[in-house]
C-alpha cells in the first residue's frame, strides 16, 4: 500500500530546485487574512515572486471580511513591501450557492471542502489568466485544516486551468508556530473562527473553528 504523500517535503523538494539565483517564478498565493499569510510568505518570499490573492466570498459578516482585508494588506505592507495584494470583488453569494445543502454539515466536513475548492478555483483563473507559474493557498498553515484534501484539490486545478500547485503543509515544521509568533511581532487581529457564519455559530459553542 502506497504511503501518504508528504507535502511538506515535496514543497521543500521544489523550493531546493528554485533555488538557482536567476530570475524568481511568480506565484499566486490565496490568502483568507494576515495571520494565515505571515509564515507562508516568510517561506516563499526567497523563492517566488509572490502577489497574494484575497478572494474569501466565505467570510461573514461583510465587517469581518473587511477587517481581514484590512489585516492582511497592513501586514503585507509592513513585512513584504514589494508585495501586491489582488482583492476581486466580495461576492458572499456565491459561497452560499455553492454550499446549498451543506449547512448542516459538521466543521472539515462536506460544505469546508466545497468551500476550499470555490476559493483556491479562483486563485487558480486568476493565475492561468494573469500568468502566473504557480499558484497555492495559505490555508494549510491552520491546525484545522486537511492538507490532502487542500493538495487534491490543488492538483484537480492545476490539471484544469494549466497553472502548477505548489504542494504544501504550512502547519509543518513549526509553520504555524511562527505565524503565531508574526501575529504577535506584528499585532495582528485573530479571529476566533474559520470564516463563514456555520463556523462562527460552531465557534461560539465550542471554539473549533479558530485559526
Amino acid at each position: 500500500m502506497a504511503s501518504a504523500p508528504n507535502w511538506a517535503r515535496e514543497m521543500e523538494d521544489i523550493l531546493a530546485r528554485l533555488d538557482t539565483g536567476g530570475e524568481k517564478p511568480r506565484l499566486l498565493l490565496h490568502a483568507c487574512c494576515g495571520p494565515c499569510s505571515s509564515a507562508v510568505l516568510e517561506k516563499l518570499l526567497a523563492r517566488f515572486e509572490v502577489t497574494i490573492l484575497y478572494y474569501n466570498p466565505n467570510i461573514w459578516p461583510a465587517a469581518e471580511h473587511r477587517r481581514r482585508g484590512d489585516e492582511l494588506g497592513r501586514f503585507a505592507a509592513a513585512f513584504a513591501p514589494g508585495v501586491r495584494v489582488v482583492e476581486p470583488p466580495f461576492q458572499p453569494q456565491r459561497f452560499y450557492e455553492a454550499v446549498r445543502g451543506l449547512e448542516a454539515e459538521p466543521e472539515r466536513g462536506g460544505r469546508c471542502a466545497v468551500c476550499y475548492r470555490l476559493r483556491m478555483e479562483e486563485a487558480a483563473r486568476y493565475a492561468a489568466e494573469q500568468g502566473f507559474d504557480w499558484f497555492c493557498t495559505t490555508l494549510s498553515i491552520s491546525p484545522h485544516k486537511d492538507a490532502a484534501r487542500i493538495n487534491a484539490i490543488g492538483q484537480e486545478l492545476e490539471k484544469q486551468y494549466g497553472v502548477r500547485h505548489l504542494p504544501n503543509d504550512f502547519k509543518k515544521k513549526d509553520g504555524y508556530k511562527r505565524s503565531l509568533e508574526l501575529s504577535a511581532q506584528y499585532g495582528l487581529y485573530r479571529q476566533d473562527y474559520c470564516g463563514c457564519e456555520f463556523s462562527a455559530r460552531r465557534a461560539g459553542a465550542n471554539g473549533e473553528g479558530e485559526q
